[in-house]
């Protein structure tokens, strides 16, 4: 599985790799915008990424936005529903309207900061994902 990472923070986004690694090849990009460019080259490339796990306080493109694009790629290249990849934002911010937003604009899951494997490893399982 090819995986997508996007954290702005050093650390979060090296603990983030190290987490992910397991489940498959990651790539990490330091904002939304990076992140977009990343997943339409690999659309491009034919390699998609199955998971994208997006921080939502990131500069240029936050992670709502890079959200919205992504999900706007995958609708323009025809690429069904069963088909997406499946996006989990990861942000310390818990309140329900950004979690609400976050399912409203796409989003397949939402994991709180700071990220516990287990509750990572649980909300993966959830959507299928197991290693």
């Amino acid at each position: 599985m090819r995986i997508l990472i996007a954290e702005d923070d050093l650390a979060s986004a090296r603990y983030m790799e190290g987490l992910m690694s397991r489940y498959g090849e990651c790539l990490v990009t330091s904002d939304g915008e990076q992140a977009l460019a990343a997943f339409e080259a690999a659309l491009d490339e034919g390699r998609p990424f199955q998971l994208v796990c997006l921080d939502i306080m990131m500069p240029h493109k936050n992670g709502q936005e890079a959200l919205q694009g992504i999900r706007a790629l995958e609708q323009q290249r025809g690429i069904k529903s069963s088909q997406e990849a499946k996006i989990v934002m990861t942000t310390a911010l818990g309140d329900v309207r950004s979690v609400m937003g976050a399912y409203k604009e796409g989003a397949t899951a939402y994991v709180t900061k700071p990220i516990v494997p287990e509750r990572m490893f649980e909300t993966l399982r959830n959507l299928g994902i197991s290693i």
